[in-house]
């Protein structure tokens, strides 16, 4: 053909023009950006009648249409903005009281592509579409702060006089008792010893905690409760005299061989007497108060779905209705009490009746009867709004085993629900923070919980990585172990099953009272206290994985959260081995130190705080992610192996050009830590690092 012919005739360089002016590009779904952050959807938070815009980042050149599909209706978005790598596409829209699921759709000639919270897909999959729910609001003090948990039992003991003693009263069947040696290890069943950790000793630490740059203090319970893990709440109006206050302490112990505890007067002086419970109360309100002076927040622990046998209202150990004051009789006591419905019972078998609902079946556990009474439930709701409220100000709730509250998911729903309106009403600022095992979305659509305890979305993945350990340390698997792609999955799963606002503020521990400790865990061994002993716990621990996951820990999106000792090298076994004391005097000084670093750079950077997070590379043993904001940037890259290696990361992804330069600002390795400044260039937008084995490091963008 004459066409043919006269392209034939031209010179190699005007073949290569004419190519280049009609080649289509290659659509790069690697460019391809957006998420929940401020700098993408804004308001991140919008109110019902906002404005919302919505902003899509391309490769520069690289797409010819971008649209947002809202409630599957298209809207074409418009390009307003490029800069060195990419364009930035728009569309803006008004959002009502409904919630709203959106994803975007690129067009490059023939190429067609989706982006959702699980990245850029060929194939849709609405499982994982954006979701902007109008009028839900999380508190911003919350993005990206350092918590750090306290076991207040085993934390520090700042008053002698409020310890537990021997014998004074009985516990499952046997006396209570004082541990006398601060170090020794936790009984296997030792849930009736008590080391004498206090609110005092949490007053006298405050100043290490703020060294330390912790934002907020997260206390396990602190009811009074006949046990040291206080998990089973016999008052919940006041704080256990026992770490807080006693002004009262009259009466006698136990008898050897008396489990009646009746006739443990001391002990009732001591929980029941209103001077003790009154002056425990206003010990923990001024805590509170010191705590804010000093720019931190304080976060308690509820414990709704059950009580404990000892609870006021039940009274199965006569407590109350033997003491000096006045308490009304409880359900276990007689048919008539004021609290009958509070509990279920299943025989008619008063007085003394032991036939009600325990949790799992524990009868030192009852269920709590929330459908069968309203008075419960307004009475828990009312307790819900007291303690966020003047003179205590606490800063939100922790709730354990929140979904098993109730006796269906159709009231659990309802109740929290309430409870959100109660708690936010009386502190709109204060969090609401729930322990969940499994996927949490139904409970994060804005009316119920804030966030949650961070398992699936990160102790998991990063405990499967780093270690191959199950996260009690009862299995070893060898497949997950480095399993880079299987970490990257959890977490981009779980991650968008959360949504971006719960995920913001989500707590991401290492170790908590129900797991064995991170540290323990990098022994790869297989092990309880019961049949391995503690000191097994402690051998052939790796601080320097440790110190891989802490890097993690501390550049995740969310909120880093340290379960008390764990920066000073405590081990442990799952619970309750993992509530050893901390060890003041013993510390592991380098860890410490390291620490208080790690937070120095988390805290230090915005974009660590609360920008965009994005995966970079993914290798066997290796992975690499980077966090955002419009003016920072930050990579970090953890080689788990035993083995050297050199890596190359496309620092492109994140904002990051040719023109610019990062700098390290920490790096672990197999020997300790460094925050010594390496600075690296970017040519053609790519970073090339040697990696040490067992290392991790983090650079940031330098900024001249």
């Amino acid at each position: 053909m004459k066409i043919v012919k006269m392209v034939e005739s031209l010179a190699d360089d005007e073949k290569k023009l004419i190519y280049m002016c009609n080649v289509r590009p290659i659509l790069n779904t690697r460019a391809l950006f957006s998420d929940a952050t401020e700098s993408y959807r804004s308001p991140c938070e919008p109110k019902p009648n906002d404005e919302v815009t919505l902003r899509l980042r391309t490769g520069r050149y690289n797409v010819d249409n971008a649209y947002v599909y809202i409630n599957n209706v298209e809207h074409i978005m418009t390009k307003v903005e490029s800069d060195y790598k990419f364009d930035y596409y728009e569309a803006k829209i008004t959002v009502d009281e409904n919630k709203i699921y959106y994803y975007y759709k690129v067009r490059s000639g023939n190429a067609t592509c989706y982006y959702n919270q699980i990245g850029a897909t060929q194939e849709l999959n609405p499982y994982y579409n954006f979701e902007i729910i109008p009028g839900f609001c999380t508190p911003q003090w919350a993005k990206g702060a350092v918590m750090y948990q306290i076991f207040v039992d085993r934390f520090c003991n700042g008053d002698k006089s409020n310890t537990v003693l021997d014998d004074e009263y009985s516990y499952i069947g046997e006396h209570v008792n004082q541990v006398k040696d601060w170090n020794k290890y936790p009984a296997t069943m030792g849930i009736r010893e008590f080391y004498g950790g206090d609110l005092k000793g949490v007053w006298d630490k405050i100043g290490y905690l703020s060294d330390l740059g912790v934002d907020v203090i997260y206390l396990n319970p602190i009811f009074v409760s006949p046990s040291n893990h206080k998990y089973d709440i016999q008052d919940y109006d006041y704080i256990d005299p026992h770490i807080g206050v006693i002004v009262s302490d009259e009466g006698e112990l136990l008898a050897p061989g008396d489990n009646n505890n009746v006739n443990a007067t001391r002990y009732k002086d001591r929980v029941t007497n209103k001077a003790n419970l009154e002056a425990s109360n206003k010990y923990f309100a001024d805590l509170v108060q010191y705590i804010h002076s000093k720019g931190m927040k304080v976060i308690i622990d509820g414990v709704f779905n059950h009580c404990g046998s000892f609870n006021k209202w039940l009274d199965r150990e006569h407590i109350y209705s033997s003491s000096k004051e006045d308490y009304a009789a409880g359900a276990y006591e007689t048919y008539s009490s004021p609290y009958h419905d509070f509990f279920k019972f299943y025989s008619d078998q008063w007085p003394d009746n032991s036939s009600y609902d325990g949790w799992w079946g524990h009868d030192t556990l009852p269920k709590l009867n929330y459908e069968d009474s309203k008075a419960l439930e307004e009475y828990i709701l009312g307790i819900g709004k007291k303690w966020v409220s003047a003179p205590y100000n606490v800063d939100g709730w922790r709730l354990d085993v929140a979904t098993d509250l109730g006796h269906s998911e159709e009231y659990n729903h309802y109740f929290w629900r309430r409870f959100r309106d109660v708690v936010k009403e009386a502190n709109p600022e204060a969090i609401i923070l729930a322990e969940n095992y499994g996927d949490s979305y139904n409970w994060l659509h804005g009316g119920e919980w804030d966030t949650i305890m961070n398992y699936d979305a990160f102790m998991e993945p990063v405990t499967w990585f780093l270690t191959g350990m199950q996260k009690h340390s009862d299995e070893f698997r060898q497949d997950m172990l480095g399993n880079a792609n299987n970490f990257f999955g959890a977490m981009h799963h779980n991650m968008s099953r959360m949504g971006g606002q719960a995920y913001a503020i989500s707590m991401n521990e290492l170790s908590n009272h129900d797991h064995s400790r991170f540290l323990t865990r990098t022994n790869r061994t297989v092990g309880r206290v019961a049949y391995a002993g503690a000191e097994a716990a402690n051998m052939n621990v790796n601080k320097y994985v440790f110190m891989e996951a802490v890097v993690i820990q501390m550049t995740w999106p969310g909120a880093p959260t340290i379960y008390y000792g764990d920066e000073a090298g405590v081990c442990g076994w799952t619970d309750p081995d993992n509530r050893r004391t901390y060890p003041w005097g013993n510390e592991d000084n380098e860890l410490i130190a390291f620490h208080k670093a790690m937070i120095k750079v988390h805290k230090d950077s915005p974009a660590l705080m609360y920008g965009s997070y994005k995966s970079l590379a993914a290798e066997y043993n290796l992975i690499a992610y980077g966090r955002f904001t419009k003016d920072d940037a930050v990579i970090v890259i953890v080689n788990n192996s035993e083995e050297e290696r050199r890596v190359k990361i496309r620092a492109w992804e994140i904002g990051l050009t040719d023109k610019d330069d990062v700098e390290q600002v920490m790096v672990t390795f197999d020997g300790g830590f460094s925050t010594e400044r390496l600075g690296y260039s970017l040519p053609g937008g790519c970073l090339e690092i040697g990696m040490r084995k067992t290392s991790a490091v983090v650079l940031r963008k330098l900024k001249w």
